[in-house]
């Protein structure tokens, strides 16, 4: 599609939200748009399906409720955008710039985020099930509440990430970087952790791990979360940790007890 037949639409559709009657709601299915420049638009509930968007500068767009369901998005810039509530069911979003974007309510089952930075993007009830996030960056992103369930996480960037209530059950989290991530209330059923650590918690003294069963391993220790609970202030003390190091190390036990009672 020619830049004046895109802005063209992008007018009317605009007209379309302000309920005029001249207006027209934005038909971009299957249209090619790759590399297009499409900053700051108003896409907001335009029908995109099957669109080639690959490379375009979608950045602080608003895609708010669009159909890009099938959509090639594969290395474009859509930073800061609103796809709240966006079906982008299937859609290829491999490698693309998603950082600092609203991604809160969208569907986001099957698609392939395979390499995308989504980090600090609000995901919160995000439907990501079967989505390939292989190798993604969700560093600091917000999950709660995010379907999960059956999805790559291999080797994903996951800390410092809000996933309190997500359901993670049958995820692959093989490699995942889980360091400070907020798991409370998460269902890791049948997680698929390939001997690796599911958390992992460091301050100033020696990392601790927790492998999603009841065991937690903190330098050359290792014992049952309920032998942790009960002393980890003696332990901690003939390890020579201070007060403070105790009662950090004190928390990750104490959470990692609230994730396998919830598992």
């Amino acid at each position: 599609m020619d830049a004046m037949g895109l802005k063209n639409k992008i007018e009317l559709h605009l007209l379309w939200l302000q309920g005029d009657s001249k207006g027209q709601r934005a038909d971009l299915s299957r249209a090619n748009l790759s590399g297009a420049d499409l900053y700051g638009a108003n896409l907001s509930g335009a029908d995109l399906y099957g669109a080639d968007l690959s490379r375009a500068n979608l950045s602080g767009a608003n895609l708010s409720g669009a159909n890009l369901s099938g959509a090639d998005l594969s290395r474009a810039d859509l930073s800061r955008a609103n796809l709240s509530g966006a079906d982008l069911y299937g859609a290829n979003l491999s490698r693309a710039n998603l950082s600092g974007a609203n991604l809160s309510g969208a569907n986001l089952s099957g698609a392939d985020l395979s390499r995308a930075n989504l980090s600090r993007a609000n995901l919160s009830r995000a439907d990501l099930s079967r989505a390939n996030l292989s190798r993604a960056n969700l560093s600091g992103a917000n999950l709660s509440g995010a379907d999960l369930s059956g999805a790559d996480l291999s080797r994903a960037d996951l800390s410092g990430a809000d996933l309190s209530r997500a359901n993670l059950s049958r995820a692959n989290l093989s490699g995942a970087d889980l360091y400070g991530a907020d798991l409370y209330g998460a269902d890791l059923k049948e997680t698929i952790l390939e001997g690796r650590a599911i958390l992992s918690f460091q301050f100033e003294k020696h990392t601790a791990y927790f492998y999603g069963i009841d065991e937690i391993r903190i330098g050359c220790h290792v014992n049952t979360i309920s032998h942790w609970l009960e002393n980890f202030q003696s332990i901690g003390t003939s390890e020579n940790y201070t007060e403070k190091q105790i009662e950090m190390y004190g928390n990750f036990i104490r959470q990692c007890a609230v994730i396998l009672k919830g598992a």
